[in-house]
């Protein structure tokens, strides 16, 4: 990975740019990768992105590596145990959010077969590929996301606003949202053209 490279101006710190460069904007169409993501972007909500990778390890520990038929089974005694944890952001909005997000995680997967069916349809099952040449060109929100945010709030999600929805978008490639000039563009461009890699491997590098 050289650091020479022309990257999204965001992308600094080991973290970062390992985030950048191995998944952010890769097609996924993993449910547990799926799941995993959306907790951590609600995480996220008021805080900086680096503050939830530096935590990451600790979530994946202590919500069973986003299982959400374990997260789902979490009772209040867990959740207590969650909040006393400095490993993980300690809003309580946010766990209990996190818990009610997996029980209607597994509704979704009931009702469409799998959470990536259902997802993919907001943006017809296709990344959208777009071609910023800045940062201040790349929107905070689209019509999508505001449609993905509805449906979800409608569903029972919680932490899930157009903004923390289009975050969403971009981090598993409903969106190509890699500037021009950053290498990942055409990349993360050539994978919506075939079957991306799989969840698992991005699992194993981060």
């Amino acid at each position: 990975m050289s650091k020479a490279r022309s990257r999204c101006a965001w992308a600094k710190g080991d973290l970062y740019l390992e985030y950048h460069d191995t998944e952010w904007g890769v097609p996924s169409h993993d449910d547990r990768h799926l799941f995993e993501l959306l907790i951590l972007e609600g995480a996220q909500a008021g805080l900086s992105w680096q503050t939830i990778l530096n935590k990451r390890v600790n979530y994946r520990r202590l919500f069973d590596d986003f299982e959400p038929a374990r997260v789902a089974l979490f009772d209040e005694r867990k959740i207590a145990e969650l909040l006393a944890d400095e490993g993980i952001v300690r809003n309580r909005a946010k766990v209990h959010a996190a818990v009610g997000n997996a029980r209607a995680f597994l509704e979704v997967q009931s009702a469409f077969g799998s959470f990536d069916k259902y997802l993919w349809r907001f943006v017809d099952g296709a990344p959208i590929q777009n071609s910023w040449p800045d940062l201040g060109s790349v929107p905070a929100v689209t019509p999508e996301a505001k449609s993905l945010s509805k449906d979800l709030l409608s569903r029972g999600f919680k932490f899930v606003g157009p903004t923390i929805c289009y975050a969403y978008m971009q981090a598993v490639g409903m969106v190509n949202d890699h500037l021009t000039s950053c290498f990942r563009w055409r990349e993360v461009k050539r994978l919506s053209k075939s079957r991306p890699r799989g969840a698992a491997e991005i699992h194993r590098r981060l």
